[in-house]
């Protein structure tokens, strides 16, 4: 069942996912993997606003990162900073990550300032890998959604950073990675980096994660989260909410991993979480469509948040912590 220590493939060293140079934001078009590695150089907070917009960066954490770089930028280039502000931040509405990586920048617009965010957010994912890997049990088989790894956070991961660290203690035996819309975020670049990691995982259609639990082939489910509320409501990419009914229904763990920049106290509940919605045309060309990308996961079905501090469980109005911590 479980493995013995066990070392880490190939993983993308930060830089390469996104990085500030003289004259550009260069980020790694997520949209183009896994069959190419390409990258884009946005020369303007407009441009890197842009590929938040149309997920070539993506993952809430990474396109904070994106910001902060994208601001940095702007200060370089003498723009307009206010504008460069509204421009970044009205890019995916739903992740608080953005704005709080903006208004981190707003003092200091510095090239320096903006890499210290980005090398600060890959350590703390780092350090809630480690929290979360405490919940996983040895030869666990986790289900994940989404994209959660290295692309998403700019460096190591919230949840599948979670799944690396529970590996290389030897605890985890398969991954199950469902496929995920918008983009089929999970099977193309989840897989891709557990594939580069080396972990067993096989990805499934989102709709047949309730089967494998029935079946008894989950162990616990681990996501991410675009944005958390003050009672624990968490949005997330489209389907985390029917895996959470799901989970509970079949008595699995479901944990729930992200910073605390994640965590915005002013939103009481999931009700007030601006969801965003896709272009129709992704799911139907030729019929009505309607294309969420996120839904919200209400805090009495998520068994854990794990953030840079910890461990936190229900009530979440007062385990979860009032304020971002580095």
């Amino acid at each position: 069942m479980g493995r013995g220590h066990v070392d880490v493939g190939t993983a993308l060293p930060p830089e390469r996912i996104v990085r500030l140079e003289s004259d550009a934001v260069v980020v790694l078009d997520q949209r183009r993997l896994p069959g190419e590695e390409v990258e884009l150089r946005l020369g303007s907070a407009a441009a890197v606003a842009d590929a938040i917009r149309a997920l070539a960066v993506r993952g809430a954490p990474a396109i904070g990162v994106a910001a902060a770089y994208g601001y940095a930028l702007a200060a370089q280039r003498d723009e307009d900073l206010d504008v460069a502000y509204d421009e970044l931040a009205s890019a995916r509405p739903t992740a608080v990550n953005l704005r709080w990586a903006l208004d981190e920048m707003r003092d200091d617009p510095s090239p320096d300032h903006a890499r210290a965010i980005h090398e600060a957010e890959v350590e703390r994912c780092r350090r809630m890998a480690a929290h979360t890997a405490d919940l996983v049990e040895p030869g666990s088989r986790i289900l994940t959604h989404c994209n959660t790894g290295g692309l998403a956070t700019g460096g190591f991961g919230t949840a599948l950073g979670a799944v690396r660290a529970a590996w290389e203690r030897g605890l985890v035996e398969h991954v199950w990675v469902d496929e995920t819309r918008p983009l089929l975020q999970g099977a193309r670049l989840t897989a891709w980096e557990l594939a580069a990691l080396g972990i067993p995982f096989s990805v499934i259609v989102d709709s047949a994660a309730a089967s494998l639990m029935s079946s008894g082939d989950v162990d616990c489910v681990l996501t991410g989260a675009d944005r958390i509320a003050a009672n624990g409501d968490a949005a997330n990419k489209i389907g985390t909410y029917a895996l959470a009914v799901a989970a509970r229904y079949h008595d699995i763990p479901f944990y729930v991993v992200a910073p605390t920049s994640t965590l915005d106290v002013s939103t009481p509940t999931g009700r007030d979480i601006p969801i965003e919605e896709r272009d129709s045309a992704e799911i139907s060309t030729g019929f009505p469509a309607r294309n969420p990308a996120l839904d919200v996961t209400p805090g009495e079905l998520i068994g854990a948040i794990v953030s840079v501090v910890g461990i936190h469980r229900p009530p979440y109005a007062a385990s979860l912590p009032r304020e971002v911590v580095a």
